[in-house]
């Protein structure tokens, strides 16, 4: 990590290198000047710069996130159940960085939201693809949500390629599986670009494994760091539903979203459903 030393003399620290060539290998590395100029704002109201650079935040987020999840899943096909437990470790502190973006925007009142909605045009988050990666990666498939990126083709191949591959679950149930738990063959080879639907024999594995944490503690621990991932998506996603009714009320949203009603209907929704079902039974 670097250390910021704005007055060397007066710190009485030695003098760091000033004197280069180009640009500072800071700025080479971090990109700070290509960061600090993306922010294009489309209104003369002072409050549109916080929306913009926390949703940009946001999506810086939503990468590293992804990096970790994709690192998880990779991880996990090949048994390497450590480093994709770190990793997910590692994204739950990521995910409540995520999660402490929406404070800027928690107490927007509508006055204050539609002196600048009118400059977002149609432009809405459900459109992010980072965004819907991180949908895609915990079993929420929709082939539909690949049409608003057509005209992006680098985008929309990625996204087509992650609507097709293994998400993080279904690596886990693949897992399980080789480990001699009946995963249903049903669950194993559904089709992966379609929304993953909770098993009742899956949740009869994950009660199995809970009911002997000593003799499946790795599971245990792998099934506890998913459950935790879950809640913070589950927390992001009321978070973002309380700041919506906050700004907007009940009104459509921005892009021809049903707004808050949409954002009802998604944060009723579990992440790894049997994971938290199978506690009933435990």
């Amino acid at each position: 990590m670097s250390t910021f030393h704005p007055d060397p003399e007066a710190t009485g620290a030695d003098t760091p290198h000033l004197d280069f060539a180009g640009t500072t290998p800071y700025e080479d590395y971090v990109q700070a000047d290509v960061l600090t100029h993306l922010q294009h704002l489309r209104s003369d109201d002072p409050g549109e710069m916080v929306f913009l650079v926390t949703t940009q935040v946001m999506e810086l987020w939503f990468t590293v996130i992804v990096h970790e999840w994709e690192t998880a899943a990779h991880a996990l096909r090949e048994d390497r159940v450590p480093v994709a437990r770190d990793a997910l470790k590692r994204s739950l502190r990521e995910l409540e960085a995520l999660n402490a973006s929406w404070k800027p925007l928690a107490g927007l009142t509508p006055a204050q939201f539609n002196s600048y909605r009118g400059s977002l045009g149609e432009g809405s988050g459900f459109q992010s693809a980072m965004y819907r990666r991180m949908e895609f990666l915990l079993g929420d498939k929709s082939a539909s949500m690949l049409v608003p990126h057509r005209g992006a083709p680098r985008v929309h191949a990625e996204l087509e390629k992650a609507l097709h591959e293994p998400g993080l679950y279904d690596e886990t149930l693949a897992l399980l599986a080789r480990r001699g738990y009946a995963v249903p063959q049903s669950v194993l080879e559904r089709d992966l670009s379609k929304k993953y639907e909770p098993s009742p024999a899956v949740e009869a594995v994950w009660a199995e494994i809970y009911t002997n944490p000593d003799q499946n503690d790795e599971l245990v621990r792998l099934g506890e760091v998913l459950t935790d991932v879950g809640e913070l998506v589950w927390r992001w996603r009321n978070d973002h539903l309380t700041a919506t009714r906050r700004a907007m009320g009940s009104k459509t949203g921005t892009g021809g979203s049903a707004g808050v009603a949409w954002l009802e209907k998604r944060a009723t929704k579990s992440v790894f459903p049997e994971l938290w079902t199978a506690r009933s039974h435990v």
